[in-house]
């Protein structure tokens, strides 16, 4: 049998990325990174009574993924982490220590529109890059906001 190792977590940011300089940076060799922390709630019965369990997690983003979400990854945002566990060993003083953290292998922004955001209906707009030496026929293209309108479905839906 294979050996699986798989994480899908979905989590709330503990703290603005680029809030210190150890969350985002670049290696000697030129490639992102950033770590954030995420808390993710579980709700477990304990007795009769439900009760609310908070677990944090480190995780690494590396790449242009981590470039690209910087400026979205915010304190509270909600977020979907796909990955896999990576184990840390090193010796302090003579002990042996060890930290496990989670290593991005795709991550995903959820939850609604921020106060920021620039678009209408909170969903993003694609307008690409206009490139002077590359003639796709859409250099123009710009799409419209997903379900703004409101008017979306008529008022007797048949279920």
């Amino acid at each position: 049998m294979t050996d699986l190792n798989h994480v899908v977590l979905i989590g709330r940011l503990t703290q603005d990325l680029g809030s210190d300089e150890r969350s985002f940076g670049y290696t000697n060799g030129g490639q992102a990174r950033a770590n954030v922390s995420i808390a993710v709630n579980r709700n477990k019965k304990n007795g009769e009574q439900w009760i609310e369990e908070v677990n944090y997690f480190n995780v690494t983003i590396w790449g242009k993924t981590a470039e690209n979400l910087k400026p979205y990854l915010t304190k509270g945002k909600q977020i979907c982490v796909e990955g896999h566990l990576k184990q840390d060993r090193w010796e302090k003083d003579g002990q042996k220590q060890s930290r496990i953290s989670i290593v991005a292998d795709s991550v995903q922004l959820l939850g609604g529109r921020s106060e920021n955001s620039q678009s209408a209906g909170g969903a993003s707009r694609f307008q690409p890059v206009n490139n002077p030496n590359q003639n796709s026929g859409y250099s123009n293209y710009q799409s419209e906001p997903y379900g703004d309108t409101g008017n979306d479905f008529p008022e007797d839906i048949p279920f």
